[in-house]
C-alpha cells in the first residue's frame, strides 16, 4: 500500500501538464492533485479544477484570480485561488506537497522551481531554463536542502536511466566516456538555407514527432532546444560540455545514449510520448503504467543517425559556445532566444534571423560570474533589453516582416 502523494503541477494547461495529469488520473491510489497553475488559459484551468478538485489554483493576476475564485465557489469547489509569482512559489513550497512538476516554460518557471528546491521537495524538472539560467546555484540548492531532482525531458530522463546511480561526482570515475543527446532534427532538418528563409510560424510549430507548445516547437525547429538540453545535461549529470554530443535521430525512438569506456553503449528506447518519462520520474525507483503503447521494434524498419549541421542550425552552435563559456553566457543565450522566438511568432523577424539576434546579443555582453538569483535576474533583464533594442533597430532600418 502506497502513501498518497500530493502533487503540484506548475503549468497544468501545457502539454507536459496535460500528460502529467493523465498519468496521475491512472493512479488515484498513489497521487492526488494538490495545486494546479496556469498563466492565462483560465477556462482550461477551471475545467481541470472541476475534474481534479485541487486545494489551490494559481493564475497570473489578481483580477483573473478573483473571477476564477467566484466561478469555482459557484460550482461548489473549495479550491483557493492565488495569483502571481508569489502564489506559484507558495504552492511549490507548501508543507503538504510531496512532488512538484515544474513545467512552466522559459525563465518564468525559475523562481517557483527554486522555491520547490529550497523546500526540499521532489522536483520533476521539465523546465530546462531553470538549469540553463542558474545551473550552479540550482544544483547547490538541491544538495543544500536535500531536494530530489528528477529530469522529465525525454532525453535527460533517458540518460538518467542509462547512467549508474553514483554519477554525481563526475562521469570519468564511473566509466562514462560521453553522453549522446538525440535530436529529431525538427521539421527542417533537410531544408536548404534558402528554404529556411521562407519558414512561417505555422510550419515551425508543426513538429514531425512530438506534440508541444509553440515556443518549444520553434526551439526544436532551430535546434536551440537541443542546445539548451546540452547545457542542462552538463548540470544534471556533472558533465563537461565536451562530454555531451548531439546526434540527429529522426525517428525519435532512441531518446538518448550513454557511451562507456569499455565499448558498451546503453540506450533508452520508447514511443515519442512524454507520459513515459513523467511516469518514470513520478514513481522512481519503481515503475508504473503510463498509458503509452509498447514500442513495436518490427514496425520500425530502420533507425537513422547523422551529425547536426552547425552552420545551418547555428542556434545549436551558439548554445555549445555558451556552455563552454559558462558564467552568465547561458543566461544571455536563453533570454535572447525567448525574445527572438516571440518576435518570429509575431512576424517581426524571419526564421533565419533568430540566431542572428541571439549571436548579436551574446556579443554585446562579456560572460561574467553570477553569484545569486538576483544577479541571474539582472543579467536576464539586461539581455532582453539588448534584444528588444536589436529588434527596434532592425524594424526601423529595413522594415522586417514575413
Amino acid at each position: 500500500m502506497h502513501q498518497l502523494q500530493q502533487v503540484t503541477v506548475l503549468g497544468a494547461t501545457g502539454s507536459i501538464g496535460s500528460s502529467t495529469l493523465d498519468v496521475i488520473s491512472r493512479h488515484p491510489e498513489r497521487y492526488q492533485v494538490f495545486a494546479l497553475t496556469a498563466h492565462a488559459r483560465i477556462g482550461e484551468l477551471q475545467t481541470l479544477c472541476l475534474r481534479f478538485r485541487p486545494r489551490f489554483a494559481v493564475v497570473a493576476d489578481a483580477a483573473q484570480a478573483q473571477r476564477l475564485q467566484s466561478d469555482l465557489r459557484n460550482a461548489g469547489l473549495a479550491t483557493e485561488v492565488l495569483a502571481g509569482p508569489q502564489g506559484l512559489c507558495e504552492v511549490a513550497a507548501h508543507p503538504d506537497v510531496d512532488a512538484v512538476m515544474a513545467a512552466i516554460v522559459g525563465a518564468a518557471g525559475l523562481e517557483s522551481a527554486m522555491a520547490a528546491v529550497q523546500a526540499g521537495k521532489k522536483i520533476l524538472l521539465a523546465n530546462k531554463e531553470a538549469l540553463v539560467m542558474s545551473g550552479a546555484l540550482f544544483m547547490h540548492a538541491v544538495r543544500e536542502h536535500g531536494a530530489q531532482l528528477l529530469p522529465i525531458d525525454s532525453e535527460h530522463n533517458a540518460i538518467f536511466q542509462c547512467l549508474p546511480c553514483n554519477y554525481a561526482d563526475g562521469l570519468a570515475p564511473v566509466g562514462v566516456r560521453r553522453i549522446l543527446l538525440t535530436a529529431s532534427g525538427g521539421p527542417f532538418r533537410n531544408s536548404s538555407y534558402a528554404e529556411l528563409e521562407r519558414v512561417t510560424p505555422a510550419q515551425a510549430c508543426a513538429h514531425p514527432n512530438w506534440s508541444m507548445g509553440q515556443k518549444i516547437s520553434v526551439d526544436s525547429a532551430t535546434m536551440m532546444n537541443k542546445g539548451l538540453e546540452l547545457i542542462e545535461a552538463c548540470w544534471l549529470f556533472a558533465a563537461r560540455p565536451e562530454q555531451v554530443e548531439v546526434v540527429i535521430h529522426p525517428q525519435s525512438v532512441i531518446h538518448s545514449l550513454v557511451d562507456y569506456v569499455d565499448g558498451s553503449m546503453l540506450a533508452q528506447l520508447g514511443n515519442p510520448d512524454m507520459r513515459t518519462p513523467i511516469a518514470h520520474a513520478m514513481a522512481w525507483p519503481e515503475r508504473i503504467s503510463s498509458g503509452v503503447a509498447p514500442l513495436d521494434l518490427c514496425a520500425l524498419a530502420r533507425m537513422d543517425f547523422v551529425a547536426p549541421d552547425l552552420e545551418r542550425f547555428s542556434c545549436l552552435r551558439l548554445a555549445i559556445e555558451a556552455a563552454q563559456a559558462g558564467a552568465s553566457a547561458p543566461i544571455v543565450l536563453n533570454a535572447a532566444n525567448e525574445i527572438a522566438v516571440q518576435a518570429f511568432l509575431h512576424g517581426r523577424i524571419r526564421f533565419t534571423q533568430i540566431p542572428q539576434l541571439i549571436e548579436d546579443v551574446l556579443n554585446m555582453q562579456q560572460a561574467s560570474s553570477v553569484q545569486s538569483l538576483e544577479q541571474v535576474v539582472e543579467v536576464d533583464l539586461r539581455a532582453r533589453q539588448y534584444a528588444n533594442t536589436w529588434l527596434t533597430k532592425q524594424s526601423g532600418s529595413i522594415g522586417i516582416g514575413l
